[in-house]
């Protein structure tokens, strides 16, 4: 066991190991998200045999866990093989280019999970892309940017909804229109409250 350790813990291994840890957090971290995720929306809003949902849950919940393990395996090779061609230095924009490749190969392809997945890192892109400009103190009002950041994507998507609502995805248009359209009608005090047309 002490000659493992020293292995681990000797500096030459050291990036080689940290794409395996990489993978395998990777991994789990996939898992421990999905999982949950997969299971409460598969028992809410699935119908079918119980065995079909079950193998559902799991098929979901193995393709983000690869999906992630996938991505960091290719992210963090590309990082460390950039990394020994550049002098052993690390250059700013190696980690772009990694990532460019490593999202192109594994979540290029159109699925649910593959979309949830970068749809939920766009908003948090965007986000960090709001606060930029005043954490580069290029503009001095912090307490602003988020409202307007509010406002802007509130507006858009109102926009959208009401002239191109078939680009929008079809969940949300479906809640858009339950919320916004189904809203409009009704033929009675009960059908006002609680029952759509």
């Amino acid at each position: 066991m002490d000659a493992l350790t020293q292995l681990a813990l000797d500096p030459k291994y050291h990036d080689i190991l940290a794409i395996l840890k990489g993978v395998r957090n990777g991994i789990v971290y996939g898992a421990k998200v999905r999982f949950p995720h997969a299971l409460v929306m598969t028992f809410l809003f699935k119908s079918g045999p119980l065995p079909d949902k079950i193998r559902g849950i799991f098929k979901a919940t193995k393709q983000h866990a690869r999906n992630l393990g996938t991505f960091a395996f290719i992210y963090k090779t590309l990082l460390y093989l950039q990394k020994k061609l550049n002098g052993d230095k690390q250059a700013d924009y190696h980690s772009f280019v990694a990532g460019l490749i490593g999202g192109y190969y594994v979540f290029g392809e159109n699925n649910n999970i593959n979309q949830q997945i970068v749809l939920y890192l766009f908003s948090r892109v965007v986000m960090a892309l709001v606060k930029l400009p005043v954490k580069r103190q290029v503009i001095d009002a912090p307490q602003h940017t988020y409202p307007v950041f509010a406002a802007v994507v509130w507006g858009l998507v109102m926009w959208l909804f009401n002239k191109e609502g078939d680009t929008l995805q079809p969940s949300l248009r479906a809640s858009m229109v339950y919320i916004y359209k189904d809203s409009d009608h009704w033929d009675s005090l009960r059908n006002l409250f609680w029952h759509n047309k």
